[in-house]
C-alpha cells in the first residue's frame, strides 16, 4: 500500500545542525533543486530517513570537508509504503508515467 507524498521540505545543509524529517520505513523519496525543480535524486528504499541522510550532496575537498558554496539548494519529499516491494512497484509506475509524458511532449 502506498500513502501520499509529504510536502516539499528544505534539505538540510551540512554544518548547520538542521534535521531531516522522514519516516523510518520503506518508501520512495524525491530530491529536487529548489530553484529549477530539476530532479536531483529519486529512489525506492528500505529506510527513507537513512537513505536521505546518506545522500551524497555537493563535492568534498581533499580534506574531507564540503564547501558550502558547492552545495545546491535542495528540497525533498517522501512517500511511505508498507514494504520495499510496494515502493519499487510505485516507483516503476511513476517512471513509466514520466517516460510516457516526455515521449508525448517531444
Amino acid at each position: 500500500m502506498i500513502s501520499t507524498w509529504s510536502e516539499w521540505k528544505r534539505y538540510p545543509r551540512p554544518g548547520r545542525g538542521e534535521n531531516l524529517e522522514a519516516p523510518i520505513s520503506p518508501g520512495i523519496y524525491e530530491v529536487r533543486i529548489a530553484g529549477t525543480g530539476a530532479l536531483y535524486s529519486f529512489g525506492a528504499v528500505d529506510n527513507l530517513a537513512q537513505s536521505l541522510a546518506l545522500l551524497p550532496v555537493g563535492s568534498k575537498s581533499w580534506f574531507g570537508r564540503r564547501n558550502a558554496s558547492d552545495v545546491p539548494d535542495l528540497e525533498y519529499r517522501t512517500c511511505a509504503t508498507s514494504s520495499k516491494a510496494d515502493a519499487k512497484a510505485a516507483a516503476e509506475r511513476m517512471i513509466g508515467r514520466r517516460e510516457t509524458y516526455m515521449s508525448g511532449a517531444a
